[in-house]
């Protein structure tokens, strides 16, 4: 500790050595030529010296103490032993790279364990499909292909999800913004998700114009409204209801909606629907759900500058729309 102490100072005490030499020659240089006063005044500025670095270390000691100790954990960084203003300054500092270390950390721990729960869920859903078509394999008859095929699509659904989920933390890294067709986008999903609305019996209205244009990145805003259209299906159970696709501008602002006829949203789960994980009473009935498909649709709205909202009556039906903020060139020139 004490030779820490000295080569924290070795500089200080050197000058100081040096400035009494200094000033002893300068009163040689002057005629002043009494030894016995120039040992006198040496002593007493060593004297002087050595008080001040007695006092000095005594303030620090603690501080000393604490640097060369092994600390039994990382709140050991949160004493506080210092007592002059830097030891204190340096405390504080400390303190600050604590908080940020403990935020990064606990992002990390909660992105690990969500991924990790992710996986979880979907490895057991991902069982579900296949366990039907080795059935399906098995019977004897002519196999079903319309039954394999709709299984098929449960598994390339589940792939796509866990794989934007996996591309969610390199998002900046991926994201394209260009200016993008919305009644396009929506059509080709529409046409990709055709054999899930023909099993279900439920038909997609599509009241979108050709002059909608919006910034955004496809690929994702894709994902986006695929994710709405197999929610809304996934929980309109009666047969022969519709699905209403609509878009409005409204002062530039482009408003895309997706509205079903199905079991709508208890007004207890609504807050929460878009929580990672989160199936709440309707995902126990579906048996289907993961509580991921909305928490994705959330999190890449936001990243993409847009908004995400939700209004649904038990037995009436969900709304959900993704308002794009002003499109300068939203509708092709005109408003």
């Amino acid at each position: 500790m004490l030779r820490l102490f000295l080569r924290e100072h070795a500089a200080f005490i050197v000058f100081q050595f040096l400035l009494v030499g200094f000033i002893l020659m300068l009163y040689w240089l002057d005629g002043f030529r009494n030894t016995d006063t120039a040992i006198y005044s040496f002593i007493i500025s060593l004297l002087l010296l050595a008080s001040f670095l007695g006092v000095r270390f005594a303030m620090r000691y603690r501080y000393y103490e604490r640097l060369l100790s092994d600390p039994p954990n990382m709140e050991h960084a949160l004493q506080r032993e210092g007592r002059s203003p830097e030891t204190v300054q340096t405390e504080l500092y400390m303190q600050k790279l604590y908080r940020l270390y403990q935020y990064e950390v606990q992002s990390l721990y909660a992105g690990q364990t969500r991924h990790l729960q992710f996986i979880n869920q979907w490895v057991h859903q991902m069982k579900t499909p296949l366990s039907v078509m080795h059935l399906l394999l098995q019977e004897p008859e002519e196999l079903d292909k319309a039954s394999i095929r709709e299984e098929v699509d449960r598994l390339r659904a589940g792939l796509d999800t866990v794989l934007m989920n996996a591309r969610l933390d390199t998002f900046e890294q991926d994201m394209q913004i260009e200016q993008a067709s919305l009644r396009g986008m929506v059509s080709e999903m529409v046409t990709e998700n055709k054999r899930l609305f023909i099993s279900r019996r439920v038909y997609p209205e599509i009241d979108i114009e050709e002059r909608y244009q919006v910034a955004t990145d496809r690929k994702w805003m894709k994902f986006i409204i695929g994710q709405l259209l197999t929610n809304a299906v996934k929980y309109t159970f009666e047969e022969n209801k519709k699905l209403y696709i609509r878009a409005s501008c409204l002062e530039g602002t482009i408003t895309l909606s997706v509205q079903d006829e199905g079991i709508g949203i208890p007004p207890s789960d609504l807050p929460r629907v878009t929580k990672a994980f989160f199936t709440g009473e309707n995902g126990r009935l579906s048996g289907e759900s993961t509580g991921m498909g909305l928490y994705l649709a959330q999190e890449v709205c936001n990243r993409l500058g847009h908004e995400l909202e939700i209004t649904s009556s038990k037995g009436q039906g969900t709304t959900v729309s993704i308002v794009f903020p002003y499109q300068e060139q939203n509708v092709g020139g005109s408003t």
